[in-house]
């Protein structure tokens, strides 16, 4: 159910690396506690996140929920179509990103959650 190829933290956030970005997202479980998502706040290109920092929201029908970095490093890309198409979120949790993020410290992936410890923690 949890892709064995990204990484996760404890607030249901994803990391998936690809050379030196890595692209961020929400879970299945976060997107399914959610309920049906009408609003993705996204940060600008550029800034600069330290491990567990607060960049932006995301809206549903049921709640606002805050998304937390999962590492350090400086946002580089937004996916600009969740401005349009925010549902996409339900659809695709492990498919749709919201931000790409240049990680400055690597250590930061060794404290995240696998696959296997995230499963176990949602039940």
């Amino acid at each position: 159910m949890y892709p064995a190829d990204l990484k996760y933290t404890k607030d249901h956030e994803w990391i998936r690396t690809t050379g030196d970005t890595a692209d961020v997202g929400i879970t299945d479980y976060a997107q399914q506690q959610l309920g049906d998502v009408v609003f993705v706040e996204l940060p600008q290109v550029g800034r600069v996140l330290a491990q567990g920092e607060v960049f932006g929201t995301i809206e549903s029908v049921k709640a606002v929920s805050e998304l937390f970095s999962p590492v350090a490093g400086e946002v580089v890309a937004i996916n600009d179509a969740l401005t349009s198409a925010p549902e996409q979120v339900n659809s695709d949790p492990h498919g749709s990103w919201i931000i790409r993020v240049r990680p400055s410290s690597p250590g930061d992936l060794a404290a995240l959650l696998d696959a296997a410890a995230y499963t176990q923690q949602v039940g």
